[in-house]
């Protein structure tokens, strides 16, 4: 589909890419967030009895997770970092890789609060459990920085309360990057933009394939690969997953679509940076870097209001 703006300015452009940007998904356990369903996965997980179902057991298991994370942290040399509320938390990530050359894996992990569920269990005197209530509270999170080889950086934000509910975020444009690698695109990129691209045809089509059914296939098994073995597994082990039946279902909380203009002369798009269409309400803003390098993007369903030279988005 072009757009007015693309359509305009069609004999300024040596190409053009549309790409998923970010993408965020709540993973979640569906019987931990009903009382009968939360009973009945600590009743499988302990052998058909519910007798250790209390406050001071399900606080035990945030404890356990807390010092397994810290503890395999410092045995496989990976930085915990813990968060004031008012740190951005990508940031803190993005000047750690721009200091650091990382593996596949885990290289980062940042501890902050953020509410979710938590349950509370209330009995009679008699021992039995009178009610399940489930509350909201503030309580620490811990947010798994991961490199993979298909997708790129992406994180996995878990809550260490059972049942460990957890944000997977995912960037598409380190997706074209890792995929473009492997195809044989030349170019190079900027924290989240390419400045110089050898094939830009080419990077289209690699940028398309993140659009089509099949990735939501290879989407959860990136997912399921790290979910379950890196993070989960500090809550649960893999037999206590297999024991109780464990397994998440993902939902889309934000999705972001962009669409990328190459300029064939940087200089000419510095000329036509100007309002109507960069500016506050137009939803474009130039994302080259000083000198410009010729790109412009926009973001569908959320605009950014102003021109930001030298900086990314």
């Amino acid at each position: 589909m072009v757009d007015d703006f693309s359509e305009r300015y069609a004999d300024l452009l040596t190409g053009s890419y549309d790409c998923v940007d970010r993408i965020v998904l709540n993973a979640y356990y569906p019987l931990g967030h009903s009382p009968g369903g939360f009973r009945f996965w600590w009743r499988r997980w302990h052998e058909e009895s519910d007798e250790q179902l209390d406050n001071a057991h399900l606080m035990r298991l945030a404890g356990r997770f807390a010092r397994r994370v810290r503890a395999w942290a410092e045995a496989h040399q990976v930085p915990v970092i813990d968060c004031k509320a008012e740190e951005r938390k990508h940031r803190i990530a993005e000047e750690y890789l721009r200091e650091h050359a990382v593996g596949v894996g885990v290289f980062l992990i940042l501890v902050a609060r953020a509410p979710t569920t938590v349950w509370k269990v209330s009995r009679t005197r008699a021992g039995v459990i009178r009610n399940l209530d489930k509350t909201r509270q503030f309580v620490n999170h811990y947010s798994f920085h991961i490199m993979d080889p298909s997708f790129g950086h992406m994180t996995i934000k878990m809550s260490g309360h059972p049942p460990f509910g957890a944000q997977v975020i995912l960037n598409g444009h380190e997706y074209v990057a890792c995929q473009a690698q492997a195809a044989g695109v030349d170019f190079t990129k900027e924290g989240n933009c390419f400045t110089r691209i050898g094939d830009p045809k080419r990077l289209a089509q690699v940028a398309d394939t993140l659009s089509q059914p099949e990735t939501i296939g290879r989407l959860s098994q990136v997912i399921d690969r790290w979910i379950y073995t890196a993070c989960l597994c500090l809550g649960l082990d893999l037999d206590e997953q297999r024991r109780s039946g464990f397994g998440y279902a993902y939902a889309v909380y934000q999705v972001e679509y962009s669409r990328n203009l190459i300029f064939e002369s940087g200089a000419v798009m510095e000329r036509r940076s100007t309002p109507p269409w960069i500016g506050p309400g137009s939803g474009w803003t130039c994302r080259g870097c000083a000198p410009c390098s010729g790109w412009a993007t926009a973001h569908i369903g959320k605009p950014e209001p102003t021109c930001r030279r030298g900086r990314q988005s």
